[in-house]
């Protein structure tokens, strides 16, 4: 039986195909299968040389095309049969991107992985968006926190530690919490009028930001129809 081929696990960056790194675009025509998720764009796909054969894992949030043990076991197969697989993830495979599940399967059934780190959405849709993860008189550092729960659970953060405002607050996949989130930040201490952010398809053609406060943000994104996927931002390096 032959070893198995490596499996790399690429981010493809928050969706501007000029964000790929050098060595992400290499892999992606070098690879014989790309296995690839919601969140990589349509521009970044074409990419791919005509051939190299494709297979959709992508997740939603209450929507699971293909369970994260069914991906595993996916990427586990591919290997073994010998071809070059490329993962292709969404902004960086480390940051709330589940790459470090999937390298710990692989690892685990002695299947060489490489991690190539992509441009995370807080880095690319802040940037694009014009708002600065720290400032200096204005944000001493920043947290990055995701808004989305697991099943049949409810949103649990120490909300304490997130209302501080001198700190920059990056939340992934909170369109759908967010009225909580403003709600559990402003009861722990947070002014409601700390400037807030929320970005849609971030680096894209389509990028739409709407800059509020804390306060306001649930209302304006309700009132913009904002769609996954958004990032939010909220701290004083907004204004």
């Amino acid at each position: 039986m032959n070893a198995p081929s490596s499996v790399y696990i690429v981010g493809a960056g928050p969706g501007d195909p000029d964000l790929l790194t050098i060595k992400a675009a290499r892999l992606l025509k070098e690879a014989e299968v790309v296995v690839f998720d919601r969140l990589v764009s349509e521009e970044i796909l074409e990419l791919v040389p005509a051939g190299t054969t494709r297979i959709f894992a992508g997740k939603a949030a209450r929507d699971h095309h293909m369970p994260q043990e069914e991906i595993n076991e996916v990427l586990g197969s591919l290997a073994k049969s010998g071809r070059k697989v490329v993962r292709l993830k969404g902004g960086d495979p480390f940051i709330f991107g589940r790459g470090s599940e999937e390298s710990l399967y692989l690892a685990k059934n002695n299947i060489p992985v490489e991690i190539v780190p992509g441009i995370t959405a807080s880095a690319g849709c802040g940037s694009y968006a014009g708002i600065p993860l720290t400032h200096r008189g204005l944000a001493t550092g920043v947290r990055f926190v995701t808004g989305h729960c697991r099943e049949g659970k409810h949103l649990d953060l120490n909300w304490q530690s997130l209302a501080d405002p001198e700190t920059t607050l990056v939340i992934y996949m909170g369109l759908i919490n967010v009225a909580k989130i403003r709600d559990e930040l402003i009861k722990a201490g947070l002014p409601a009028d700390t400037p807030a952010g929320a970005i849609e398809r971030g680096t894209t053609a389509e990028q739409r930001t709407i800059l509020t406060t804390l306060e306001e943000l649930p209302a304006c994104i309700e009132k913009a129809e904002l769609k996954a996927p958004s990032l939010l931002i909220i701290g004083r390096v907004v204004q």
